[in-house]
């Protein structure tokens, strides 16, 4: 078995080694992309867990399997500040890391040719280890948890993904057929592409491997031939399969990374008019059976990507939605980075000017809809996009833009302008586009 294995793992090598992956161009920035910034933010998942903002100044941040470079990319503008270390198993691919990287100017940057099982022999700690597409190619994920789970700083995060296999069952069944053909018995390159190609145009249309995964740009696209149809290693898991390969590992579950794409009940069409049974039994369980029963009833996610840390001691964070008065009163409110950025700002102010709605979800589409602010709203939180404020400031400049209670004409009462404020920042809260610290300290 351990041959078995070495003699896997130096295909994965040579695969990686022969194309690197992602094949994306050394140009190519991220600045643009939102949702990845977003995801590899160290700032949204450490919120996520601790309802505390932090800066990212001065972090280490390990990207493990960095491949090509391009997610370690995505790191360094996510992260600014932080140093970023990348680590991989091919040598061709740590070179255009490194290229990548110091393109873009970031030469706070190192990368290693190392096994993710090698990690502890760099001597670092970190706060933020990012593991993409990685997992699922080990002998087993608790072995590459475990081995992060020795490098990461005490309240550090890890986020990392494995395979779906119910989602990806039927490219895993193509893998078979090209392993019968003996397309992967020796590192697939070229001929092993084309023979691909071959196999799947001589298939009538409608049969079933065919109809769910060939796609017409397939054809000019060898890197997703590779890593669907001749992927070395490719292995599939299901969710209790990562909570057991946590529970190994000793790490503590934290979240999905897109968490508003798993929520249960958006798979019935009355969530509120349950069969009996669903209506009892949801509402006692647990994550993991939520997160199962989710992937049962529609297996759409490709990976089950997901954030994790060492555990940690029971804290006093209370929900926004549970706060007091007392706890908003002492709040200090942020706009999370993404949307913080001056060409956001703009539009903002262009909509206020134009007494027209502001669509957020335009510049960070968490949502397939749009997610409108009231122009008269925005102008309230205008200062947001400059710096953090406190409920307080936000109340006094609501009370300057809107004095009079437009139906009565009398002065508005600090108490309803401050239930107005929290009822806006409660939503924007509940969507994700800003994060709330009550007992306001600096971390």
């Amino acid at each position: 078995m351990q041959v078995e294995t070495k003699e896997l793992s130096e295909k994965i090598r040579q695969q990686f080694d022969t194309g690197p992956y992602p094949r994306i161009a050394l140009e190519k920035s991220p600045k643009n992309d939102a949702i990845a910034l977003y995801i590899h933010s160290l700032v949204n998942a450490y919120y996520l867990r601790n309802q505390k903002v932090i800066s990212t100044e001065g972090k280490l941040i390990l990207d493990a399997g960095c491949g090509s470079g391009y997610k370690s990319l995505i790191l360094a503008e996510a992260n600014p500040g932080a140093k970023i270390v990348g680590v991989d198993i091919s040598a061709n691919s740590i070179e255009l890391a490194k290229q990548r990287l110091q393109y873009h100017g970031f030469d706070n940057a190192q990368f290693y040719v190392c096994r993710i099982e090698e990690l502890p022999s760099l001597g670092l700690q970190f706060d933020y280890i990012n593991c993409d597409d990685v997992l699922y190619l080990l002998s087993e994920p608790a072995v590459g948890l475990q081995a992060m789970k020795s490098v990461l700083k005490p309240d550090g995060i890890i986020r990392a993904n494995l395979h779906s296999s119910l989602q990806r069952t039927h490219y895993y069944r193509a893998q078979e057929v090209f392993k019968m053909m003996g397309l992967m018995d020796d590192n697939p390159q070229d001929l092993e592409i084309d023979l691909v190609r071959d196999t799947m145009n001589a298939l009538k249309d409608h049969v079933k491997l065919k109809s769910v995964t060939w796609k017409p740009e397939l054809e000019t696209d060898k890197e997703r031939i590779l890593m669907n149809y001749l992927f070395q290693g490719d292995k599939g898991y299901t969710i209790p399969e990562l909570f057991a390969a946590l529970r190994t590992a000793e790490l503590e579950f934290i979240s999905m990374i897109n968490w508003r794409q798993w929520n249960l009940m958006d798979l019935f069409k009355e969530p509120n008019n349950l069969p009996a049974f669903l209506a009892i039994s949801l509402p006692e369980a647990t994550v993991e059976e939520q997160l199962t029963l989710f992937e049962l009833l529609h297996p759409m996610h490709r990976l089950i990507d997901f954030w994790c840390g060492h555990p940690q001691e029971s804290s006093e964070v209370t929900s926004v939605a549970e706060w007091s008065l007392s706890d908003w009163q002492t709040a200090r409110v942020y706009l999370i980075p993404q949307i913080k950025q001056p060409e956001v700002k703009q539009e903002v102010i262009k909509c206020i000017n134009q007494r027209k709605p502001f669509d957020i979800n335009r510049f960070l589409p968490l949502f397939e809809h749009a997610i409108s602010i009231d122009s008269s709203v925005a102008a309230c939180l205008l200062p947001l996009w400059d710096s953090s404020q406190s409920i307080k400031a936000l109340v006094e400049r609501w009370q300057k833009i809107h004095p009079l209670n437009p139906v009565t004409l009398e002065p508005t009462a600090e108490e309803e302008i401050l239930q107005l404020t929290i009822s806006a920042l409660a939503k924007l809260h509940e969507l994700g586009y800003v994060y709330l610290e009550s007992n306001f300290e600096v971390v």
